[in-house]
C-alpha cells in the first residue's frame, strides 16, 4: 500500500490490478514533476497529461496531492465525458480505511455541499435561458451600431466623441461579462459551442485571447486569493495584500514601493493601467509566445473592424486615441467590479480547505438590484458563481437561499454588502495591509 505509482499513469496504460494508497502517500505527489490527484476516491497520475489539459496545466497542478472531486465537478459540464481522458491515468484507489477527504476536512460539510449541488441540478439551475443570452448579446451589438450611427450623423465633436467613448466602453464591459459566461461553459450544453462563442465574443468583440483568459481565470477559481496559485493576487510587488504578506515584506525590509501609501497610489496605477497596459501586453505576448494563432486571428478581426469603422471619421491617430481612452475607462469599470469581491476578503497561503470553505473565505456578494446585476454582469453573486462556475448567472438568485442555509448550518460566514461599501472596502483593505507592512518594516 502506498508504493505503487509506476503502473498506469505515466505509461498511459491502466494498472493491471487495483492498488490502494493512503493520503500520506498521495500528498507527497504534489510537485511540478510528479502530480497525483483524487477524484471520487480514485487516484490519478496526471504528471505527463497536465500539459495537455484544456484548462491549462497550472490549474490541474494546483490540485495535486488533494481530493479534487469538487473542483472537477465545478469546472466540467459533462464529467462523464471527461472520464474517458482520466481512465488511462488511473493508478489506484484510496485504501478502504482512508477518509474520502484529505487533511481532516469536515466530511459531513463536504457531503452536504455535494447534496446541495445535486439539488441545484434537479432544479434545472444549470440550464441556461437562450432568450437571456440572446438578448444580452443583442444589446451589445445594438450599442455598437448606435455608436456608429451617432458619429455618422452628429460628427466628431468633443461632446459626441465623449458620448461615443462611453457607449463603446459599455460595449466592452458588457462583452467582458458575456465572454465570461461562455468561458465558464454556462450557456450551451455542449462545450464546443461555448468555446466557439467564447472565441467570438472575447476575440472579435474585445480583441483578447480565449486561451489566455482560460489559463489565467481557472486558476483564480480553483484557488481564489491563494498566493502562488491565484494569479489575481500576484501584484508584482506593486501592492501587498491581506494580513500575512505585508508582515512578511516588512520583516524582510522589502520596500519596492511605499506600501503605507498604496491605498492612495492605487487610484493612479491599478484602475487606469490594468487593461490598457498590463493586460494588453500580457495578452499579445501570450498569444505569440504560446502560438495561440486562432486567438490572434480573432483579435486581429476586432482591430480590423474597429479601425475600418472609425478611421474614416477620426483618422489613424484619432482612432487609436479613442480606443486607448475606451480601454482606460473600461479598466476602471473592470477593476472596481472584480476587486470588490476579493481584495477585502482573506488573502493568504494555501490552507487546503474544502471547496465550500475556501470559496467562502475568498469571496463576498453585493446586494442585488437590476442595476447591480447589469453593471457587474451578475458578479454581485460572486459566492454562488465561485461555488458553481458553470451555472448560468440568471439562476444565481435561485440557489442563493440554499447556499445561505448551508453556510448557517456550519457557521461559515456569508458576507453581503451594498455596492458603495464594497468599493470603499477595497481602499480600506489596502490601507490596512499597508499599515501592517509599515509596522513590521519599522518595528519587527
Amino acid at each position: 500500500m502506498g508504493k505503487g505509482g509506476e503502473q498506469g499513469g505515466d505509461s498511459g496504460e491502466p494498472a493491471a490490478q487495483i492498488r490502494f494508497y493512503t493520503w500520506e502517500e498521495i500528498q507527497k505527489h504534489n510537485l511540478r514533476t510528479d502530480k497525483w490527484l483524487v477524484i471520487e476516491r480514485k487516484v490519478y497520475n496526471v504528471t505527463k497529461w497536465a500539459n495537455r489539459h484544456p484548462g491549462g496545466q497550472r490549474v490541474i497542478s494546483h490540485c495535486a496531492g488533494e481530493d479534487a472531486t469538487d473542483a472537477f465537478q465545478a469546472f466540467h459540464i459533462n464529467p462523464t465525458l471527461v472520464q474517458k481522458f482520466l481512465k488511462p491515468l488511473l493508478i489506484g484507489e484510496l485504501a478502504p480505511g482512508e477518509p474520502s477527504q484529505d487533511r481532516d476536512k469536515n466530511s459531513q460539510l463536504v457531503e452536504d455541499f455535494r447534496t446541495l449541488r445535486k439539488t441545484a441540478e434537479d432544479m434545472n439551475l444549470f440550464r441556461a435561458s437562450p432568450l437571456f443570452f440572446s438578448l444580452y448579446l443583442g444589446h451589445i451589438i445594438a450599442m455598437e451600431v448606435l455608436a456608429w450611427l451617432m458619429v455618422s450623423y452628429f460628427g466628431t465633436g468633443w461632446i459626441t466623441t465623449l458620448i461615443l467613448a462611453c457607449i463603446l466602453t459599455t460595449c466592452q464591459a458588457q462583452a467582458g461579462w458575456l465572454q465570461h459566461d461562455f468561458g465558464h461553459l454556462s450557456v450551451f450544453k455542449k462545450s464546443s459551442w461555448n468555446h466557439i462563442f467564447h472565441k467570438f465574443v472575447i476575440g472579435h468583440l474585445k480583441g483578447a485571447s480565449a486561451n489566455w483568459w482560460n489559463h489565467r481565470h481557472f486558476q483564480h477559481h480553483a484557488k481564489p486569493n491563494i498566493f502562488k496559485k491565484d494569479p489575481d493576487v500576484n501584484m508584482l510587488h506593486i501592492f501587498v495584500l491581506g494580513d500575512t504578506q505585508p508582515v512578511e515584506y516588512g520583516k524582510k525590509k522589502l520596500k519596492y514601493l511605499p506600501y503605507n501609501h498604496q491605498h492612495e497610489y492605487f487610484f493612479l496605477i491599478f484602475p487606469p493601467l490594468l487593461i490598457p497596459v498590463y493586460f494588453q501586453i500580457q495578452i499579445i505576448s501570450t498569444m505569440i509566445r504560446r502560438r495561440f494563432w486562432a486567438d490572434l486571428a480573432w483579435a486581429i478581426s476586432y482591430y480590423l473592424r474597429y479601425f475600418l469603422t472609425y478611421i474614416p471619421f477620426y483618422g489613424i491617430l484619432g482612432s487609436l486615441g479613442l480606443l486607448t481612452f475606451v480601454r482606460f475607462l473600461e479598466s476602471h469599470w473592470f477593476v472596481w467590479v472584480t476587486q470588490m469581491n476579493h481584495i477585502p476578503m482573506e488573502i493568504d497561503s494555501e490552507k487546503h480547505r474544502d471547496w465550500l470553505s475556501s470559496q467562502m473565505a475568498a469571496t463576498c456578494n453585493i446586494e442585488q438590484s437590476f442595476f447591480n446585476d447589469w453593471f457587474t454582469g451578475h458578479l454581485n453573486f460572486q459566492i454562488e458563481h465561485h461555488l458553481f462556475p458553470t451555472m448560468p448567472r440568471h439562476n444565481f438568485w435561485k440557489v442563493k437561499p440554499l447556499v445561505k442555509s448551508l453556510c448557517a448550518k456550519y457557521g461559515v460566514q456569508y458576507e453581503e454588502k451594498p455596492l458603495g461599501k464594497a468599493f470603499v472596502d477595497i481602499v480600506g483593505s489596502l490601507k490596512k495591509s499597508g499599515d501592517l507592512w509599515l509596522d513590521a518594516y519599522l518595528h519587527k
